[in-house]
């Protein structure tokens, strides 16, 4: 089966999902490319997913801001231009810094991060996190939270 090509403007995203306090736009799901999936992510100050882990490669390229990355119990306070890659399994997290930040993230092939945003978005109410409600969701989706 061939995969046609694309290409999305600006104003044809989607809106941008809230997840947790991070706003994702979906730019291609894996589904959609048959192969990886890519997410404009830009968070407030102090936001981001707590350590966890799951059985898909991704990668994040920081666009604006500090954002502190957490990898298997180290942290790198990365700035504009740094690319983080993190293969599956590795227990990873990350915390928006001063200001807050922007970046890319790209996933490889299986992963199931595009329906996890989609399904936090729509299944967990803003504000204090239902942990329930989320553990419930992360673990549909493959994604074990750490410690």
């Amino acid at each position: 089966m061939t995969i046609p090509y694309f290409v999305l403007t600006r104003d044809q995203r989607e809106v941008p999902l809230n997840v947790l306090g991070t706003h994702v736009t979906v730019l291609a799901s894996n589904a959609a490319t048959q192969s990886y999936g890519i997410t404009f992510q830009q968070g407030s100050e102090g936001t981001g997913p707590p350590p966890h882990s799951h059985d898909w490669d991704e990668s994040f390229y920081v666009l604006d801001g500090e954002i502190d990355f957490h990898c298997d119990g180290r942290v790198h306070a990365c700035h504009p231009g740094t690319l983080v890659h993190v293969p599956r399994g590795t227990v990873h997290g990350f915390q928006y810094g001063k200001g807050g930040g922007r970046m890319l993230e790209i996933t490889g092939q299986g992963a199931l991060a595009a329906q996890m945003f989609t399904a936090i978005d729509h299944e967990v109410p803003a504000g204090p996190p239902d942990v329930p409600a989320l553990l419930a969701v992360l673990e549909r989706h493959g994604v074990t939270v750490a410690g």
